[in-house]
């Protein structure tokens, strides 16, 4: 894993400096030093400056003999004053997007299932959450023209947020009162994206990797 030296959004107190709530330092700190699966380069990234007074994004890529299978971004949200849509005072938002192969791209279940990813990474780590919600999309292209001895494409894309729910089962809901575990939330985010780049599940069992219809065969390419 690439050292995670993230950035912080422009916020209240001196966003970058000793003003930054503990709590965050805390979460974006549990981010930096998982132990990832070789296929997945991961660095931090710029964040959005107007989605939260306090942000941290990381952007990783799955790739297989230099062979980009599938990419995204993990976004990491914090309102010391707490969000009614949120449930709390933290939210996680991803946007993950792969080419797929086109028997898989023909299955009409297939925004069904790449949901299923999602949240079925999150269950297979036990990692607690709450108010998910997302889109998937699916995009084919087709050539013409200077462009027409390609084959037609389907890229999949899947957008979505959730928040980190303590273990005991609730929300957190006072400011300040508790820290996610932003690192099992990292680890199923990365089970997802190697899920959607088609690999096969890695590690022994206590790695909780939902066995899922693969994409491809990396291996093949």
């Amino acid at each position: 894993m690439a050292a995670a030296q993230g950035h912080l959004s422009d916020g209240p107190d001196d966003a970058d400096g000793e003003g930054t709530p503990s709590v965050f330092r805390q979460a974006v700190a549990g981010l930096q030093g998982v132990r990832l699966r070789p296929e997945i380069e991961l660095d931090a990234t710029p964040p959005p400056q107007r989605l939260a007074p306090y942000s941290y994004a990381l952007e990783a890529a799955v790739v297989v003999d230099d062979e980009e299978l599938a990419d995204g971004r993990l976004i990491l949200l914090h309102d010391p004053a707490g969000h009614e849509a949120w449930g709390g005072t933290f939210r996680l938002v991803t946007l993950v997007h792969a080419d797929l192969e086109p028997e898989m791209a023909a299955d009409p279940l297939l925004p069904e299932v790449c949901w299923s990813w999602l949240t079925g990474a999150l269950e297979a780590r036990r990692v607690p959450y709450g108010a998910p919600s997302g889109t998937v999309t699916r995009a084919s292209s087709h050539y013409f023209g200077g462009l027409q001895d390609r084959e037609p494409s389907t890229r999949i894309e899947i957008r979505a947020s959730w928040s980190p729910v303590e273990a005991r089962g609730g929300p957190v809901r006072q400011p300040g009162e508790s820290v996610p575990d932003t690192a099992a939330h990292l680890a199923a985010w990365c089970d997802l994206l190697c899920q959607i780049a088609g690999l096969p599940p890695g590690g022994g069992p206590e790695a909780g990797v939902v066995t899922l219809p693969q994409r491809r065969d990396p291996q093949s390419r």
